[in-house]
């Protein structure tokens, strides 16, 4: 099946929306090449503010999508067919593949070598264990399986999701944000400025959200070719980085979603499963299989302290209110391409992947890749938290691969997984807000073009200017939570009703 490309360009864009979303990002941009102390002064008060009045409820928030998430599921309304098909248009196993690379991202590689290690030299208060030591290694990896796992895979398409398939396939309203407000303002919300407001922060909240891992992939591969082949950590290798990662998502974003985005999915996830096996074999089995299902168990029995945890504040914003506004920032947009890809799927074999099936694939590879790096740490100490602690996140994700046999060979293929991730990120968001910007699911081709071309340049001029204008951006999406967080809380009444009406359109209940 190919995307069909709109003939009228024009006569397609919602302007308004088009106007505000790239008119804050330029000027966003703007004001980090001219004053970036000023930039990041402004976002990090923004973002203290932001995590001190809406931490708690975003926390209940995540909580309540995943659990009434799964109360469809269970339901009689779970066997409602979504997007107006009686059969999925996309097989299993493209569609679980395609979900697991877009959701899981870039993050999924270096977050997964660094955060198990950062939670086991540091270790979360709630556990009140000792750092660095044995007692702490279950706790690190369930606290990463918390960030990474059950409530963040929710909010990125369960409940919004369900909402968009049956509004936009069912009822034939635009695939946009603002359909997700269609129940509480009718209307309204569908024509003039409050809809486009509503668009435009989903919008600047996924850029903002996708060109920070873009910019850091940069930073990140530069850092790894260094290393690795001796080749100058500079800009210019950074730039060249990234525009061979322009040209591979936005050839993929035009080529459509059954082609191009796709076929890169594929692609990695036999690359993934590859490591997985070989680390599982040359790394350290027996402890990588203990750590998965004691911290898994941790997890499930520390779940609800876990999830509502208020005690130590400054740890809470720094690390799960962080994660979760990053998170519901991508939720309205992620929704829409699962969406996009799920037409024929039922409701509960959508919720079912998404919420519980995708999170343990997570875990598990989570206690590959970081479990790994702590058994390393474990055995010798200093050798994966030194160049952690130095460099950051790629020297983690590097000394982990090192300690491997073939390990050279091992990190480049990291390297190129990790691309590749960015890359079906960067594909998925630009056919994204494309469809945005024309509220069909197959937007226009020079449409595609433009965003995909415009996240790499806006990468590519924030990291000319150092870390801090990356870091400024990826921040943000935090702030950009607020607004998105309220566009998400209607779905914990409206996606039930509205799977209850399907099933009930469609004869089961």
């Amino acid at each position: 099946m190919s995307d069909e490309v709109t003939d009228s360009v024009t006569t397609t864009i919602d302007w308004p929306v088009f106007i505000l979303s790239g008119g804050f990002l330029m000027l966003f941009v703007a004001t980090a090449v001219f004053d970036i102390e000023f930039l990041s002064a402004t976002v990090s008060q923004a973002f203290g503010g932001a995590t001190q009045m809406f931490g708690a409820y975003w926390q209940v928030l995540m909580l309540l999508t995943f659990v009434i998430a799964l109360g469809v599921a269970a339901s009689g309304s779970g066997r409602a067919r979504l997007g107006n098909l009686s059969e999925p248009d996309i097989s299993t196993y493209k569609w679980v593949a395609i979900i697991m690379c877009t959701l899981l991202a870039g993050g999924g590689v270096f977050w997964a070598a660094a955060e198990p290690m950062a939670h086991f030299i540091n270790s979360p208060p709630l556990f009140g264990v000792e750092s660095s030591s044995p007692a702490a290694v279950y706790p690190a990896l369930a606290q990463s399986y918390m960030h990474w796992g059950f409530l963040a895979w929710s909010i990125l398409g369960s409940l919004t999701a369900i909402i968009f398939m049956y509004l936009h396939y069912d009822k034939g309203l635009p695939l946009k944000p603002r359909i997700l407000l269609y129940p509480v303002f009718g209307e309204v919300v569908l024509h003039g400025w409050l809809g486009a407001l509503i668009d435009a922060a989903c919008v600047v909240a996924v850029i903002s959200g996708t060109v920070g891992p873009i910019g850091f992939l940069g930073l990140q591969v530069s850092f790894g070719l260094s290393e690795l082949f001796g080749i100058s950590d500079s800009y210019s290798t950074q730039l060249a980085i990234i525009v061979g990662l322009i040209v591979i998502y936005t050839i993929s974003a035009v080529s459509g979603v059954t082609r191009g985005i796709q076929i890169l999915s594929s692609f990695n996830i036999v690359l993934a499963i590859g490591l997985m096996v070989f680390i599982l074999i040359a790394g350290p089995t027996a402890f990588i299989f203990d750590s998965f299902i004691q911290s898994t168990g941790l997890l499930l029995t520390e779940f609800i302290p876990m999830a509502t945890y208020r005690a130590d504040v400054g740890w809470l914003n720094g690390w799960t209110v962080f994660f979760w506004g990053w998170f519901i920032g991508y939720g309205p947009l992620m929704a829409m391409f699962i969406a996009r890809i799920s037409r024929g799927r039922t409701i509960r074999q959508l919720i079912i992947t998404l919420s519980l099936t995708a999170p343990l694939v997570t875990y598990f590879w989570f206690t590959i890749v970081g479990g790994t790096g702590i058994a390393f740490e474990l055995a010798d100490v200093g050798v994966i938290s030194g160049p952690y602690a130095e460099s950051g996140m790629p020297a983690a994700l590097l000394a982990i691969t090192q300690q491997l046999p073939w390990g050279f060979l091992i990190s480049v293929l990291f390297l190129v997984l990790t691309t590749i991730f960015v890359a079906t990120t960067g594909d998925s968001m630009t056919y994204t807000v494309s469809m945005v910007m024309t509220g069909t699911d197959n937007p226009p081709t020079a449409l595609r073009v433009f965003w995909g071309i415009m996240m790499g340049v806006l990468a590519a001029i924030l990291i000319s200017i150092g870390s801090g204008g990356v870091s400024a951006l990826q921040s943000f999406i935090v702030v950009t939570a607020v607004p998105v967080s309220l566009i998400l809380m209607p779905s914990l009444w409206n996606a039930p009703k509205m799977a209850r009406q399907m099933a009930v359109e469609q004869g089961l209940i």
